[in-house]
């Protein structure tokens, strides 16, 4: 009886091991993220002047591909594209954000929220722009 319980337990230790090896590969804990900024200053622009646009360098850092899952926006004004095939150790993705100053006007600022399965798993980016009407 003695070995049954032992054999049971070593058996649901290999495989709790076992899990979260595979878990850590596919979150991919040995992935690391590198924004060399994560705020943009548009600085002071006219309502009327069209889209503002600039964008933000990623790094994988680590030594694991780097996946940007997704990639939201605090308000509709804004809008991203991104890197959307994994990005190899030590190669540099992009984060490209849009933002409509139309119908603004004052200080505004605005926040995109990064996903990835690296290390940190989102990061939060920062737009600011003055405009004027």
């Amino acid at each position: 009886m003695k070995r049954i319980i032992f054999l049971a337990i070593a058996c649901v230790l290999f495989n709790t091991v076992h899990a979260a090896q595979e878990n850590n590969e596919v979150q991919g804990s040995d992935t690391t993220v590198f924004f060399g900024r994560t705020i943009h200053d548009f600085g002071t622009v006219s309502e009327s002047g069209g889209i503002l646009k600039c964008e933000f360098p990623v790094t994988n850092t680590g030594d694991r591909p780097l996946v940007i899952t997704k990639v939201t926006a605090s308000c509709g004004c804004t809008a991203s594209d991104w890197s959307k095939e994994p990005i190899g150790a030590g190669k540099q993705g992009f984060i490209k954000v849009t933002f409509d100053p139309k119908g603004r006007s004052g200080e505004v600022t605005k926040f995109l929220t990064v996903f990835t399965n690296g290390n940190p798993s989102s990061i939060r980016l920062k737009i600011k722009v003055n405009i004027k009407k």
